[in-house]
């Protein structure tokens, strides 16, 4: 019972501290210390003593580091990539260019689609979610105002373009289409028919969902707010053409889904080839490219450790006999092992706030025990993916505090209504909608 008490209560904490504006730096490890001291777990290795099979016996610090540099080791040059990549589209216009000829062909009128598309497109490109809401933000702002749309829904619409059908759908370069493939031998491809009707399903229902969301905010006298920081978002004329800015999006892709051989190495020759590509479409900002790498690495290493935290707190709660008495549970749940997995991965997606977080310490547990069970490679790697990009999205949750705070300068209490609609629950019907399919054919 107390290590119930302390799983629950950690996890609660670790909320309450990210939602606070506490670093997760902090938050992780003093929420994976609550855990620890009611599981009974020693603090300090010199304090664990041994297995009786030999070897050190597992504590806190040993168990809470171990997770942290295993994800830095097998992710840092993904992250670093992805980062700079990013950085070299936003610097060189490229990535405004796509975002604007998107809103600029759909116009005011589309406001709303033309923000989700835009980010959709940029995130299927490969460009990290953070720098695409920097990036579509301005241009959701401008779009908006003609609009005469509540601001209090933008975060919502970078949100859902950014983190649902095109994240975990088959093909994608995110980290959450490939972190699956070393634990199930497959490839970002895996179980792409029914990636195709979900992603549909989840890109129509969570339109359809925020726009009437909208509607209803406008009906009931809700308009654009203008603030004096918004001439700061003001779009540069001076980009490269849309054509010639899609190509670094282009290349990522292609090379991506053309090295599959390589597993999930695949992404660095891609992000490679993406960085390479956006140096010649940016090359008359040259003079920047010194600073502009030097702030995608420094980006890369908080966004990767911020991630490593919450892995480290999850690598923590899963030595508790709660979390190993909740993973029982779920492995005996009764039907096709499929079920089991996606409530397992979401379940500790949420716990942790990250969906790559969530499916680092899941897979490891669960994915032996499914392929014996008979599940398909295939078909559990899609799962996976999906479900994992669930529950990952709650308050605490990295991206959404950093878009509906800092990008947005919006709060919870107003912004969040539509975030957790088209983040939490709109993915939550989509996984089902992926075990209802896989089941049945």
């Amino acid at each position: 019972m107390l290590s119930w008490i302390g799983l629950i209560g950690g996890l609660a904490l670790l909320i309450w501290m990210t939602v606070r504006g506490i670093d997760i730096l902090i938050a992780g490890p003093v929420a994976a210390f609550v855990v620890a001291v009611t599981a009974g777990l020693p603090l300090l290795p010199p304090l664990a003593g041994s297995l009786p099979g030999g070897g050190a016996a597992p504590d806190f610090a040993s168990s809470y580091m171990a997770g942290f540099a295993s994800f830095l080791a097998d992710w840092f040059f993904m992250f670093l990539l992805g980062a700079i990549f990013g950085e070299v589209m936003a610097a060189s216009g490229a990535a405004t260019s796509v975002a604007r000829a998107i809103t600029r062909r759909l116009g005011s009128r589309y406001a709303l689609a033309a923000t989700v598309l835009a980010c959709a497109v940029l995130t299927y490109g490969g460009v990290s979610v953070f720098i695409v809401a920097f990036a579509v933000y301005g241009l959701a702002v401008e779009l908006f105002r003609e609009a005469d749309l509540p601001r209090r829904f933008i975060p919502g619409a970078l949100a859902f373009g950014s983190v649902t059908f095109t994240m975990t759908s088959a093909g994608s370069p995110e980290i959450q289409n490939l972190i699956p493939m070393p634990f199930l031998g497959t490839d970002a491809y895996a179980g792409w028919q029914v990636s195709i009707v979900v992603a549909a399903f989840m890109a129509a229902l969570g339109y359809a969902w925020i726009a009437r969301m909208v509607r209803h905010a406008v009906a009931g006298g809700e308009r654009f707010a203008a603030r004096a920081t918004d001439a700061d978002f003001a779009v540069d004329t001076r980009l490269p053409s849309p054509l010639l800015a899609m190509l670094p999006l282009v290349g990522v892709l292609g090379m991506f889904l053309s090295t599959q051989d390589l597993g999930k190495w695949a992404l660095v020759a891609a992000l490679l080839t993406g960085v390479a590509l956006a140096c010649m479409v940016g090359w008359a900002q040259r003079g920047q490219f010194p600073a502009v790498f030097s702030r995608g690495a420094t980006g890369a290493v908080v966004a990767i450790t911020n991630t490593c935290a919450v892995v480290g707190f999850g690598s923590v709660a899963k030595l508790s006999p709660a979390f190993a008495d909740a993973l029982a549970a779920v492995q005996d749940i009764p039907g096709s092992p499929l079920i089991g997995a996606a409530v397992a991965v979401t379940v500790i997606a949420g716990l942790t706030g990250s969906a790559s977080g969530g499916q680092t310490i899941a897979l490891p547990l669960i994915a032996p025990h499914y392929l014996d069970a008979g599940a398909d490679p295939a078909e559990l790697h899609r799962t996976v993916a999906i479900a994992s990009g669930a529950l990952d999205s709650l308050p605490h949750n990295g991206y959404v505090v950093t878009t509906i705070r800092a990008v947005c300068g919006e709060t919870h209490a107003s912004a969040y209504t539509a975030v957790g609609a088209t983040t939490v629950v709109v993915p939550v019907l989509g996984t089902i909608l992926a075990l209802a399919l896989f089941t049945a054919f």
